[in-house]
């Protein structure tokens, strides 16, 4: 019986997807995939099928196999690194285009991929210079010049906002090109400027998250009480997505407004009862307000499980002061999410309350929480300092941080162009080398030692100047990472012994357990301060002056993408 030859199996399915039967098309390459197996052309329509349907790895596995079949194709590499780099996995989408840098360099689409490949691995400068090779070749290039203006905002380029213009005026209907420019306008000093266009993009897309949060910004910098309303408003527009409710809560639980945050999942609960996520985040805010009561009555009713449940309940029973059904809990979602940051941290305070040596093995061994000088500091330190001051003058406070007053920079720190962060950032890495020296050996079982051995990279950077008379920063982890840090660049004077200190190990405040701080780190200008991201941390206030510090996450290299 011959066989029915693959274009006739492609136009099919083609026929079928557009006749509204995706199901159906993918079903008729599944059967042609297995009259011709390992067949690259009909390998590759199935993966374009599945990008379609919003299936990136599914497709990224089709047009790997497609690649396999015919490794020379450059629109196959394309196609897989764009179903990667979709997928969360920006790294390996570089690593399939390199290859054929030097036939991809004349085509736009190959710039293209690989500028937004770059970009969403961290590497901000290798996009830029990418997106400006597409530029040449096509200056109109839509997603180029997005791009390239997109990339300018995260490095603080001068021309970033000409950048801007220029993507709109190529494509002005995009929504997120607006954002960019309310953006730039913030960072500029036009606080007006931005929220107009803010203001606007909210009346006009109530549904899109990226917009709700930045009027949020800018309405809690202009110190409106009622900074979040916008959101209330959104959902009466738009009734029947959940997603604003959710971000809702999330803002303003960032900020310690969780009697308010509970509220809003109670209501959202109510007019989406199939959603007991909502229930969940009731009792998470309800207990963090102190409604020990309240959030008690929805776990004892919760049927949702996995590991976020047990995550919070945990939290809930340490509260209660009963360490022995915390740890029950955190068990249980160790199983699921063995290396769980925040998990880990809570296990680390249920042993420390229920007096298990295991704590001490988790945060207390040598070596695993110091305060290192940074290489090179009275060089490098001076010009940087300069260089953050006058980021700091147009920095807000953040929504969802630890930060409590004062201000942190925006986006990625030594992701920005100027040499003076670059410097730093070398000095870090060198000292953060160190630190790994120092360290106990591996192990296998502990959530930073079995990494010891590893590839280690930045995730993210900032900086956070604050002001005496109250400002601080919450006891908070960071559960991205597995090393976390301050580096010290300005320290009031005069300030005693503990005023301004880094306290690590000390419990969250909303926790209310009565655990001092495994250590106490007595800040000093030009040193690097390194511990687990499984420790609690936090400052504690200071009388006058101003305390300078960097930070930012360390992760293994397969994780970095920031």
């Amino acid at each position: 019986m011959s066989k029915t030859p693959p274009e006739s199996w492609h136009a099919r399915a083609v026929a079928l997807e557009r006749g509204g039967d995706p199901a159906g098309a993918k079903s008729l390459l599944e059967q042609a995939l297995a009259e011709h197996p390992g067949h690259a052309e009909l390998l590759n329509s199935a993966g374009n099928l599945a990008m379609r349907r919003g299936e990136q790895l599914e497709a990224a596995s089709l047009f790997q196999a497609a690649l396999a079949a015919k490794p020379g194709s450059l629109d196959f590499a394309l196609n897989l690194a764009i179903a990667l780099t979709g997928a969360g996995r920006a790294g390996d989408a570089v690593r399939v285009l390199v290859p054929f840098e030097d036939l991809g360099a004349q085509q736009p689409r190959y710039c293209s991929a690989r500028a937004a490949a770059e970009r969403a691995a961290g590497r901000p400068g290798a996009a830029a210079r990418w997106y400006d090779v597409c530029l040449r070749l096509d200056p109109n290039h839509q997603r180029a010049l997005h791009g390239r203006a997109r990339t300018a905002i995260e490095r603080g380029e001068p021309g970033a906002l000409a950048r801007v213009d220029a993507a709109l005026a190529a494509n002005p209907a995009e929504a997120d090109l607006w954002l960019a420019r309310a953006q730039a306008l913030d960072v500029a000093g036009d606080a007006a400027g931005a929220r107009e266009i803010a203001e606007q993009l909210v009346e006009q897309a109530p549904q899109w998250l990226e917009g709700l949060r930045f009027l949020a910004q800018l309405r809690h910098a202009a110190g409106e009480k009622n900074w979040a309303s916008h959101y209330a408003m959104a959902a009466q527009k738009v009734p029947r997505d959940a997603t604003i409710a959710a971000d809702h809560i999330a803002v303003l639980a960032g900020l310690d407004f969780a009697a308010e945050a509970a509220e809003v999942a109670a209501a959202a609960q109510a007019r989406f009862p199939a959603m007991e996520q909502f229930a969940l985040l009731e009792a998470v805010n309800a207990g963090f307000a102190g409604d020990d009561a309240r959030a008690e009555a929805i776990f004892a009713d919760l049927s949702v499980q996995g590991a976020d449940r047990w995550l919070q309940e945990a939290r809930h029973r340490i509260r209660q002061g009963d360490a022995e059904s915390a740890l029950a809990a955190l068990d249980k979602a160790l199983s699921e999410r063995p290396w769980d940051i925040a998990a880990w941290a809570l296990r680390g305070i249920g042993w420390r309350m229920a007096g298990d040596d295991r704590a001490a093995w988790l945060h207390e061994q040598e070596g695993l929480v110091s305060l290192l000088p940074l290489s090179d500091a009275d060089a490098i330190l001076p010009p940087a300092i300069e260089r953050l001051h006058t980021l700091h003058d147009r920095s807000p406070m953040p929504l969802g941080q630890s930060l409590r007053g004062g201000s942190q920079t925006r986006g990625i720190l030594f992701h920005r162009l100027e040499p003076e962060f670059a410097r730093l950032q070398q000095a870090i890495l060198r000292t953060v080398e160190d630190y790994r020296g120092r360290l106990p050996g591996a192990d296998s079982s502990h959530p930073l030692l079995r990494h010891r051995e590893a590839s280690w990279q930045m995730l993210g950077s900032w900086s956070v100047r604050l002001h005496g008379g109250g400002d601080h920063h919450a006891a908070h982890i960071h559960p991205q990472g597995i090393l976390s840090s301050a580096c010290y660049l300005i320290l009031p004077e005069g300030r005693g012994a503990r005023d301004g200190a880094l306290e690590i190990g000390r419990p969250a405040p909303d926790l209310r357990v009565d655990l001092g701080p495994v250590r106490v780190i007595e800040p000093q200008v030009g040193h690097l301060a390194l511990f687990p991201s499984t420790l609690y941390h936090g400052t504690t206030p200071f009388g006058e002056g101003r305390r300078m510090t960097v930070a930012f996450d360390v992760v293994t290299g397969n994780d970095a993408h920031a």
